[in-house]
């Protein structure tokens, strides 16, 4: 790594491409000729207008986004989109919710709040290391939508097919796994993605969402930026954007687009996981926490079986130049996150460490 940079292996924020910060490195303090930074400039300038235009138009070209879809860069993370998804869909009062682990939890418990939610499928049974067989959902006639965490970024699964939701809105959090694979828009109604994970900095959420679905008649009580209709009709400016987010966003799509695209990307994804499954697969010390058909290529939990020698692994591997390895403070033990920035030979690396660590701990 150059730089002095480490194997950075956290959930998020996380590891972006080391092109894209170089090239972000080389416009900080004058964007273009601009004489300013984008953290300086106006979001109403020609300028911003610009990169906020191309961001959009990259997004749209790199996912195969249909014209009859919005695409809205809106502040704030999932915790605001848990709600804002509910405040805006939820027309009948009633939705649906496939739970697969933490982030799905506080998605239910936020819509609470705004209506009645039917949990249609969990894997709490066993301790959400699987997706439930989602085939044959019990659904309401008078439901509004289907919602599911499509990789659930601290138990590490992530779905093989998308839910049955027998003509209903399917509305996906994508976040920790957005920009990772290819992606088939049209079967969804809502896909929404916190960018801190696996394309860009901390603070905004990109929500694309089928034009049909933005309402003008919600409740009294929905405020003026919780409304998609807002943000749609004045193309993400509504008021101050996150600019910073949106023009970093911006490079990591032009990057993605450089590198090939989604198949690409999703093969080295497929590539990189595989180091580190085939390494927990055939370890005495280390085992992996997910049932194999449902194991995600972004976030990988794994354990010693012992907490305290979790903790040891962590410190080992931070002092060995591997950082963010401990596992969720909700759920504990190892995991790792290997999103399209980490490299394969990060993951190699890391494996070698723990192949030593494990000779050195086992009989």
């Amino acid at each position: 790594m150059k730089y002095g940079r480490t194997f950075n292996f956290s959930a998020g924020p996380a590891m972006m491409p080391e092109p894209v910060l170089e090239e972000i490195a080389g416009e900080v303090l004058n964007y273009r000729g601009s004489g300013m930074s984008v953290m300086e400039m106006s979001h109403r300038s020609k300028v911003f207008q610009t990169i906020v235009d191309e961001t959009e138009a990259d997004l749209r070209k790199l996912m195969g986004i249909p014209d009859n879809y919005k695409v809205l860069f809106v502040q704030g993370g999932g915790t605001l989109q848990f709600a804002m998804v509910p405040m805006n869909l939820m027309k009948n009062g009633v939705a649906c919710y496939v739970e697969t682990g933490s982030w799905s939890k506080k998605a239910i418990a936020e819509a609470k709040k705004y209506g009645e939610v039917k949990v249609v499928a969990s894997s709490a049974d066993k301790n959400f290391t699987y997706v439930p067989d989602c085939s044959d959902l019990d659904i309401p006639d008078n439901a509004d939508y289907v919602y599911i965490c499509e990789n659930e970024t601290i138990n590490g699964t992530t779905y093989t097919s998308l839910p049955n939701t027998k003509g209903k809105i399917l509305v996906s959090d994508q976040s920790s796994m957005f920009l990772s694979k290819p992606c088939n828009v049209s079967d969804y109604g809502l896909i929404w993605a916190g960018v801190q994970k696996n394309v860009g900095p901390a603070g905004m959420a990109v929500v694309i969402v089928r034009e049909d679905l933005i309402r003008d008649d919600l409740a009294d009580y929905v405020p003026t930026y919780m409304k998609y209709k807002t943000h749609a009709d004045s193309g993400s400016m509504y008021n101050t954007p996150n600019c910073w987010a949106i023009y970093c966003c911006g490079k990591v799509f032009k990057y993605l687009m450089d590198m090939g695209g989604l198949e690409a990307m999703n093969q080295r994804n497929i590539e990189k996981a595989q180091v580190l499954y085939d390494f927990l697969d055939s370890s005495k010390l280390f085992k992996g926490t997910v049932e194999k058909q449902y194991r995600s290529l972004m976030n990988i939990p794994f354990t010693t079986g012992d907490k305290e020698m979790d903790a040891d692994v962590v410190a080992a591997t931070k002092a060995a130049g591997y950082d963010n390895l401990k596992g969720h403070k909700s759920v504990g033990a190892l995991r790792a996150s290997t999103y399209n920035a980490m490299p394969k030979e990060g993951v190699e690396a890391l494996v070698g460490f723990l192949s030593k660590y494990e000779a050195e701990h086992t009989k």
